[in-house]
């Protein structure tokens, strides 16, 4: 069962509504299975959503307001969020989770509000992705985050880097294995989001990084534990390998955009400039469907441009 997250107080809920949103909960982990952040999300979302609409309305909300409920009103939350300084793609994200609860609270027959389908997200703009190039991203391997680090937690942060760049692995993804995924053998399955499962190659040198940490970690590594543990013994926190990353990038010079998930997104671009198929680099990167796969061409142009240009023999002729 779902541990159950509590955004807003029973003042803001009356009874009725609390044991519906626990249920949304629930149904979230057992039936949808999201993946931990994304229900977190979720809750998070709905629990500001419900303690504007009790402002908002000057009460307690009840399975009555809820149904009571009209495109005007959230709308005005959109526009409260926005003040706030929400971006497009979070107030997008927010839509996605209103239109959630009130799904399950339609499909489970406790009511039904024809306002939340006049309900719209707000366009978010195509990113594509910034990979790094090949130097870059294998120096960040090589480069421990800080001198100050025990051999250990060094070894573990470039096991990590390893799994993103030379797996396509996401944080989430790293941090959620368990000891019963290690030592590597050639594959591993890896369970992503919608806890859709997918198989990755391991390359020796991989393996060799994750051994290394294997051998250095102070912590038991049960079959039923963490892979990956923090100073403290516990999971290791996405936070913790964010921040590696800041203090490498900033050791090297390196852009901004020199990110945890920027590996991950090096990974497939740089498959892709070797030749690699777009069906094959969607089944390993896990992506649900192939469009997402496809922003990958616009980078690959791009990126063929600088390495033309950085590594032809005749791009410093003159013509």
């Amino acid at each position: 069962m779902a541990k159950h997250f509590q955004p807003v107080s029973s003042l803001v809920l009356d009874q009725q509504v609390l044991l519906v949103f626990k249920s949304w909960q629930d149904w979230l982990f057992n039936e949808r299975k999201l993946s931990e952040n994304t229900r977190m999300a979720y809750l998070k979302d709905v629990g500001a959503f419900f303690c504007f609409f009790s402002k908002h309305i000057g009460s307690n909300i009840s399975m009555m307001s809820l149904q009571q409920l009209t495109i005007a009103d959230l709308r005005s939350f959109l526009a409260d969020r926005k003040r706030s300084g929400l971006s497009n793609t979070s107030m997008a994200r927010n839509v996605s989770s209103i239109r959630s609860f009130f799904y399950f609270l339609n499909k489970f027959g406790h009511l039904k509000n024809e306002a939340i389908n006049l309900l719209t997200s707000p366009k978010i703009p195509q990113a594509i992705p910034k990979a790094l190039d090949k130097d870059e991203a294998l120096s960040i391997l090589e480069k421990p985050s800080s001198t100050t680090l025990q051999p250990w937690v060094k070894s573990r942060d470039k096991a990590i880097f390893a799994l993103m760049y030379g797996c396509g692995l996401r944080i989430g993804e790293i941090i959620a294995l368990d000891g019963s995924d290690i030592p590597l053998s050639d594959a591993i399955i890896v369970n992503g989001k919608g806890n859709k499962q997918r198989l990755i190659p391991i390359m020796p040198i991989i393996r060799d990084s994750v051994a290394e940490y294997i051998s250095l970690c102070p912590f038991t590594i049960s079959k039923d534990g963490p892979a990956f543990f923090g100073a403290r013994g516990n999971r290791l926190n996405p936070g913790v390998v964010q921040r590696s990353m800041r203090l490498i990038r900033g050791s090297l010079g390196l852009p901004t955009t020199a990110t945890p998930h920027s590996l991950r997104h090096s990974f497939g671009t740089h498959l892709l400039v070797n030749g690699g198929d777009l069906r094959s680099i969607q089944e390993l990167l896990g992506h649900a469907s192939l469009s997402t796969t496809q922003r990958y061409t616009a980078i690959d142009t791009n990126y063929l441009k600088e390495v033309h240009q950085k590594f032809h023999p005749r791009a410093e002729l003159k013509e």
